[in-house]
């Protein structure tokens, strides 16, 4: 796991270095018209946006990384299964509502050549490819670390595995004998706690990643963006955007169960990569142009790829999992609120759309 976690710091320091140099380059359509623009006035609303998002995903985050020293806040408790299912419509929304839209505006500009970008999907392509590279992630990534875990675990079974990871367990399984009227069935079903657990780790870390490429894309945009009247409204939205973004990623790693320097790393990552986007962009605003090809091609693509790892993983990472849990099958209550939940997040962060 912690090779992972390294693996995902050196992606997103490339990504940081990486993407400012791409979108470098000469326009070759029409710029917007310069009236609107104050570089002055801008920067102070992009330094106001720096200091609000900062504070907005910091306090996201941590609400659920926290909330587990508040026994109504534990993940074991209804009120979890609710907040998770509305942080887990926000993560939907975002894909459908805000990254997807952009990428195909993107990758569909008049400011690319028709050939080949006017003649075949890429956006689409781009977040299928994505969607089902996270699927191969996911469960390639769950696959090794669970042979590992339990490699390790009969090398040294007594002195390996935490009091967590113990509970209920005999060789990892739970050995399932149902008897009918006729006959009867066996079978083995994984359940352990430390299944789960590595399954929470994954979830955590993809989900991450593909929060911070997007997060990255509109932090640049908004930083190289000289018009006060196009910051403005950015400022709050996105504020709202991070703070409802950083519960679903909270809730996550909440129930990954890392151990505190891992659970400080992840938060700050989430924390500051919109920020550092932002002072990339005002870095840059003087070379950047929004509406070259390069631009163009590179935000979209990520958008598409970002697009397609959001879906997937607030599909059936969060949503699946949750409404597919035991605990909420047998509890109509439960049922019926994470579904007004998950339509509420969905609805908020779709509204968001209006003005970001």
């Amino acid at each position: 796991m912690n090779k992972l976690r390294q693996h995902s710091f050196l992606a997103f320091l490339c990504l940081l270095l990486i993407l400012p140099t791409l979108v470098f380059g000469e326009c070759t359509c029409d710029e917007e018209e310069d009236g609107d623009r104050n570089k002055t006035e801008a920067l102070k609303y992009k330094l106001a946006a720096i200091a609000s998002i900062l504070v907005a995903s910091a306090i996201g985050v941590c609400i659920p990384i926290l909330g587990k020293s508040i026994p109504a806040l534990h993940p074991d408790r209804n009120i979890f299964f609710l907040i998770k299912a509305f942080a887990a419509g926000v993560i939907l929304a975002t894909g459908f509502i805000h990254v997807l839209p952009d990428a195909f505006h993107n990758l569909t500009s008049p400011c690319l050549k028709e050939n080949p970008w006017g003649k075949f999907p890429f956006t689409g392509f781009v977040a299928m490819v994505a969607a089902i590279g996270t699927l191969m992630v996911d469960a390639s990534a769950t696959s090794y670390y669970s042979r590992s875990h339990f490699k390790n675990n009969r090398a040294q079974p007594e002195e390996s595995v935490g009091d967590e990871e113990k509970a209920g367990e005999h060789e990892d399984h739970l050995h399932v004998h149902t008897h009918a009227t006729h006959g009867h069935a066996h079978g083995s079903v994984d359940t352990s706690p430390t299944t789960q657990l590595l399954r929470h780790r994954v979830i955590s870390q993809v989900l991450e990643l593909g929060i911070i490429v997007h997060s990255v894309i509109i932090g640049i945009s908004l930083g190289a963006s000289e018009s006060p009247d196009t910051i403005r409204p950015l400022v709050a939205a996105l504020t709202f955007h991070q703070f409802f973004e950083g519960m679903g990623l909270g809730g996550c790693i909440s129930q990954a169960k890392f151990k505190a320097r891992g659970v400080a790393i992840m938060a700050l990552f989430f924390s500051l990569t919109t920020p550092v986007g932002i002072a990339i962009g005002i870095g840059i605003s003087n070379v950047y142009k929004e509406n070259s090809p390069t631009a163009l091609i590179v935000e979209g693509v990520f958008n598409a790829a970002s697009a397609g790892i959001l879906i997937y993983m607030s599909l059936v990472d969060l949503l699946a999992a949750d409404f597919m849990n035991p605990k909420m099958q047998s509890n109509g209550r439960l049922q019926a609120g994470a579904n007004i939940a998950l339509l509420l997040g969905a609805g908020c962060m779709s509204l968001l759309a209006k003005w970001a």
